[in-house]
């Protein structure tokens, strides 16, 4: 299953499948948690969130966007951090359709490729209401200094001479007895990219689920099979707005390591 939603602003652009549809975010939520942090801090950010923001986005760091889940949280209850800051970005953000997740799994937040779309464009954009421009450069950079590892997905096939901006996110379900046996052992791969400089401005995000793993095939088969869905859809759309331009080839990234947890 897959969802998309795209943007060019210079041309007009747009186009949409399901873009209403509702997927676990994997670590796609941490550019919403980088945007709620920027809108509560007004941009400016002490050294302590600035690392953690960093390492969060460029390294899609795990612990760091915990402990800012937690910044952003109501911890009356810690065991069930409720990150009511979070969601005052989102209803700032007119990101109605993003369900946070209220038991401290930020990674099982629902999330809509036209949600993700307009975070694009609020971070691209020149509209100071919800983030000012010192915070949308910020947001901006640390996107466009994920590590090469992670710059797969909607970015394949973007012109060359373009800035990419993108974060990425993975899941792969347990097979437990517990998860819905259709849902069982697939992967959630998600990805968002914004394109900036010279004449371009654009956003793309593709959402993707139920990534099949085949009986007895290694798990990175599911992985890949989400790749290659979001690539080809990258491939088509920036080959139809930008006819010409040389294209990005991110490479095909390596599954994660052996022993190590199957999300991001």
């Amino acid at each position: 299953m897959a969802s998309l939603s795209f943007y060019d602003r210079p041309s007009g652009t747009r186009c949409t499948l399901d873009a209403s549809k509702q997927y676990d975010s994997a670590s796609a939520v941490k550019a919403v948690i980088l945007g709620a942090l920027l809108h509560q801090k007004g941009g400016t950010l002490t050294a302590k969130e600035d690392a953690l923001a960093r390492k969060m986005i460029t390294e899609s760091d795990n612990d760091s966007t915990t402990t800012l889940w937690k910044e952003l949280s109501d911890l009356e209850d810690p065991k069930k951090p409720n990150p009511v800051r979070i969601q005052e970005f989102l209803d700032k953000a007119g990101m109605g359709n993003t369900v946070l997740d209220k038991e401290g799994s930020w990674g099982l937040t629902q999330v809509t490729a036209g949600d993700l779309a307009k975070l694009l464009r609020i971070f691209s954009g020149s509209d100071d209401s919800v983030l000012g421009g010192k915070a949308r450069t910020y947001a901006l950079d640390l996107m466009h200094h994920v590590r090469s590892t992670q710059s797969w997905g909607a970015t394949a096939g973007a012109p060359l001479d373009s800035l990419i901006h993108v974060k990425n996110g993975w899941l792969q379900r347990s097979r437990n007895p517990d998860v819905d046996a259709f849902d069982r052992g697939d992967w959630k791969v998600n990805s968002l990219a914004a394109l900036t400089g010279k004449a371009y401005n654009s956003g793309l995000v593709v959402l993707t689920e139920n990534n099949r793993v085949p009986e007895g095939r290694p798990a990175e088969e599911g992985w890949n099979y989400g790749i290659d869905t979001i690539e080809a859809v990258s491939r088509a759309i920036y080959r139809d707005v930008y006819p010409g331009a040389e294209p990005n080839d991110p490479g095909r990234p390596a599954p994660p390591a052996a022993g190590q947890p199957a999300a991001g």
